[in-house]
């Protein structure tokens, strides 16, 4: 009885699987066929090509008329955050293994080795210097120089953040280079030792480096954003006094002291300032000051900078101050030696078009940028970027990295500089610095740059 009820509820199970499986096979056929007529649609409907799509949106290429794939400003944000990790390593590495000027060997091979991996031809060492690179993108069209810095300070390390300087250069210059054909242009980033001290982008402006560049640029961190700083011309010199040595106990009637040299131009300069305008800088320390406390200083030695609001002022002061150290040897009865140290840098030109396309591009990211309009002009460092200014349409925004109330050229602002804030200006930094040259190369407004070029 119960085996027999079983064959029945089989036979009653099959014939239902056989009926579903069917219905299934009707409604594949169905789906099948609706597919083949939207397929049939697709290829016979008229083609609409739109143009107005939001930034930072694909568009639909057109490859006759010759159109880039997708919206070149997404092109920038993509490849760079393809690099993005690359870059906070780098700019870590470099924070914790600082080189002074004309020593960044390790530095500089770092960042060729990251430059050639994604891409870039890289000549290295460039243009007379062995801690110099130049990285190259693109065959035709004008060129884009983007600077990039890599010198520490003694003593303090990376605390003027060239180590974000470097990586947002590197990282403009990757992002930057898939866009070379499409755009007509070249972009270069061009590894620019011994800003600190001695002026390396002068050593390669005198070897051709910039020749025939149409747009020159570089980004620097800072307490607050400022799109267009000003700079002060500088001139560093290098002060060496003259004496005789002598016992400081048993004979100092003999002895010519070249400490009271120092001392005495030391404040010699201290008097100074009370003429001084606010945008006149004197600044220095004895490198030197002798050997032995019962020595008479034979010889002492000191640095000092020397700046001011333009180059003509410049001149003049630097007239005064060198009378400050030749009257103290005088009063000492020392001889002096005053030794120019690297080059002189000039004041900063910003170019114009460039500093308004920096700006926008950096509010589209949520930066708002300040303007040295109302600001200190007094309150300003130098830079050997501001002779490319002269020569090139230039611009070198200063890029917040929360860092207050640490400035420039303290231990506390280096710390700041690998902290999400300061991987933050990597990353404005690059995107904005290659926005803006998109900018200018989907607009061809080449012509327009070089307003702020000294006549």
């Amino acid at each position: 009885m119960h085996g027999t009820e079983s064959c029945v509820d089989v036979v009653d199970v099959r014939s239902e699987i056989t009926g579903l499986f069917v219905d299934l096979l009707q409604h594949v056929a169905i789906v099948a066929h609706t597919l083949l007529d939207l397929d049939r649609w697709l290829v016979n409907r008229p083609i609409v090509r739109t143009t107005s799509l939001p930034q930072i949106r694909a568009k639909v290429p057109d490859r006759e008329a010759g159109e880039v794939r997708m919206d070149p400003k997404q092109v920038v944000v993509d490849r760079f955050s393809t690099v993005e990790p690359a870059l906070r390593d780098i700019s870590t590495w470099l924070y914790e293994n600082p080189e002074i000027a004309y020593e960044e060997h390790a530095s500089s091979a770092r960042l060729v080795e990251f430059l050639r991996d994604n891409g870039l031809t890289v000549e290295y060492p460039a243009w007379g210097l062995e801690t110099a690179f130049d990285a190259r993108s693109g065959r035709k069209g004008p060129e884009v120089v983007i600077c990039a810095e890599y010198d520490a300070l003694p003593e303090v390390g990376h605390a003027c953040g060239h180590n974000v300087i470097a990586a947002a250069a590197c990282g403009a210059g990757v992002a930057l280079a898939g866009l070379t054909e499409e755009l007509g242009f070249r972009v270069r980033v061009l590894g620019t030792p011994a800003e600190e001290s001695y002026g390396g982008k002068i050593d390669m402006i005198e070897a051709g480096a910039f020749e025939g560049a149409a747009a020159a640029m570089m980004i620097h961190p800072s307490p607050e954003d400022m799109v267009d700083p000003a700079f002060l011309a500088v001139a560093h010199l290098d002060i060496d006094f003259y004496g005789k040595e002598s016992h400081a106990a048993f004979a100092p009637q003999v002895g010519i002291n070249a400490l009271d040299a120092a001392v005495q131009a030391y404040v010699n300069i201290s008097t100074l300032r009370q003429t001084l305008y606010n945008t006149d800088k004197v600044h220095g320390v004895i490198t030197h000051g002798g050997g032995a406390p019962n020595v008479i200083p034979q010889h002492t030695s000191l640095a000092f900078y020397v700046r001011a609001a333009t180059m003509t002022r410049l001149t003049e002061l630097r007239k005064k101050v060198e009378a400050c150290f030749e009257a103290a040897a005088l009063a000492t009865g020392c001889s002096v030696e005053i030794t120019p140290r690297g080059h002189t840098y000039t004041e900063m030109h910003n170019d114009p078009v460039m500093v308004e396309l920096f700006s926008a591009n950096s509010a589209a990211l949520g930066r708002t940028m300040g303007s040295a309009a109302g600001h200190d002009p007094g309150a300003a460092g130098s830079t050997d970027m501001a002779n490319v200014s002269r020569i090139v349409p230039t611009i070198h925004p200063m890029l917040g990295i929360n860092s207050a109330p640490a400035v420039n050229h303290q231990r506390e602002f280096a710390a700041h500089t690998v902290t999400p804030d300061g991987e933050r200006a990597i990353r404005d930094g690059a995107i904005a610095m290659a926005w803006t040259v998109v900018d200018i190369a989907t607009a061809n407004r080449w012509d327009e740059l070089g307003a702020s070029l000294p006549s």
